[in-house]
């Protein structure tokens, strides 16, 4: 796909002051009359906003929104938002890397996408997004520019096939036509997420040698990227984590038919209840509400006679049918509570078997929860490695007792504790500006 509108109508007001409203009522998000002719990744709107942990703590970056032209599932053009960044007092440097970072927002209510639940503000009950604000900010203190798209799109498609990938791969994109960043076409990319985040990673990884060739993305860690979402749904059914199936119901009725149609005819009328309380609630006020229960009670008829209906649409969801050309690092729980082990070996395998360059590494101790933020040194690191150009031995699959216990990555991990403490007091990340810049000049070297 050829590319070549920049920016146009460009308005870089600040963000209104006060609480900021949801997406679904801030005139920002709205799509701008005649949008659709210009090529994705074309930045239609922008402003400068205020971030903060947890919506309560300011923190000291720069950052704005960009609203950009993007894709649907069907491949109608729609709008979608980004939030970029830089270290507080970065000048613009056509030599800085960027990243793309997929949250997990795991929900349909707007109230969990970055672009809300990242500001000064927000009241974002359940989001997981907020919490990884404390992870995401190792990249800025590393002199990184930062992406970070919702993923989602403007209906909370959580869970839908192949878009989660056009709006990051858009989104990084209108990074790079926005002047204050200061990118190139042809900066470095890295892309990087975690579970619902892993897996919009993936997607954007399958897509991009088609959707978006120019880009040069030179690595990508995927954390336990789902893989199989059928038997991610099986699985998790009627379990501690039922709730997660539940959303995804909320949200993907809205994209398969047939999904919307089992919903009209099968679901009771506490079942139906069920998905709208979990439309506006993010994951973690969800979950605890459904402990335990199984999709058949609330069902007219059992779940393994509906199963057949829907096949056509778990083959749609599926990860690892498309070969990333980046090399890539997987990262996954052996004992994952969430996302089972063997549907990421599934995932790895079909990247292999379409020549996909491929890293494995198995945690033995970790689950899916803690495996984050302890995969998170590793996670930078080998992206750092990736951006700076250096070589890689062949791909392997390596099963460890803990990718805490590298003392290659202590340094990093004390590194990371460090930011953890300067995000939570509201302190400047660091590095400082000149040091973020030799930091840069070091990877472009």
């Amino acid at each position: 796909m050829t590319v070549t509108a920049d920016v146009i109508g460009v308005s870089d007001t600040p963000a209104p002051p006060g609480r900021p409203v949801p997406p679904s009522r801030d005139p920002f998000y709205r799509a701008p009359a005649g949008f659709a002719r210009h090529a994705p990744g074309t930045v239609l709107r922008s402003r400068p906003v205020e971030i903060a942990l947890l919506g309560i703590v300011p923190q000291q970056v720069t950052a704005w929104q960009l609203l950009y032209r993007s894709t649907d599932l069907h491949g109608s053009p729609e709008v979608a938002v980004t939030t970029v960044l830089l270290p507080s007092g970065a000048r613009p440097d056509p030599q800085r890397p960027l990243l793309a970072f997929q949250t997990a927002m795991d929900a349909v209510t707007d109230r969990c996408a970055p672009s809300y639940a990242l500001r000064l503000g927000a009241l974002s009950p359940g989001s997981i997004t907020q919490l990884e604000w404390m992870l995401v900010a190792n990249a800025l203190r590393r002199g990184w520019a930062v992406t970070i798209a919702d993923h989602e799109g403007p209906h909370g498609n959580f869970g839908a096939a192949r878009e989660p990938g056009y709006r990051t791969l858009d989104g990084v994109r209108a990074a790079q036509r926005f002047a204050p960043l200061g990118l190139r076409p042809d900066t470095k990319v890295a892309v990087w997420g975690y579970s619902g985040g892993g897996m919009a990673s993936s997607w954007a990884v399958e897509m991009a040698p088609r959707y978006a060739p120019e880009l040069n993305i030179v690595g990508a860690v995927l954390g336990a990227p789902v893989g199989d979402p059928r038997q991610v749904f099986l699985s998790l059914n009627g379990g501690l984590f039922a709730g997660f199936p539940a959303i995804v119901i909320a949200a993907l009725q809205r994209v398969y038919p047939a999904l919307a149609e089992v919903v009209r005819k099968d679901f009771t009328p506490e079942g139906r209840k069920v998905l709208e309380r979990a439309e506006g609630l993010g994951p973690i006020a969800v979950l605890p509400l459904l402990v335990g229960r199984r999709m058949d009670d609330y069902l007219h008829r059992p779940l393994v006679e509906i199963l057949p209906e829907l096949e056509d649409m778990f083959d749609d969801l599926r990860l690892g049918n498309s070969a990333p050309a980046c090399p890539v690092l997987v990262v996954q729980p052996v004992h994952d509570q969430v996302i089972g082990a063997s549907g990421i070996d599934g995932q790895v395998a079909r990247y292999r078997e379409r020549g996909a360059s491929v890293w494995y590494v198995r945690d033995r101790l970790s689950e899916h929860f803690s495996l984050l933020p302890l995969a998170t040194p590793l996670s930078l690191d080998w992206l750092a490695d990736r951006l700076a150009g250096r070589s890689l031995t062949e791909p392997t699959t390596k099963t460890v007792w803990s990718v805490a216990l590298s003392p290659a990555h202590w340094r990093s991990m004390v590194e990371m504790a460090t930011t953890a403490m300067r995000v939570a007091l509201g302190r400047p990340l660091g590095p400082e500006p000149e040091q973020a810049a030799a930091e840069v000049s070091g990877l472009a070297a």
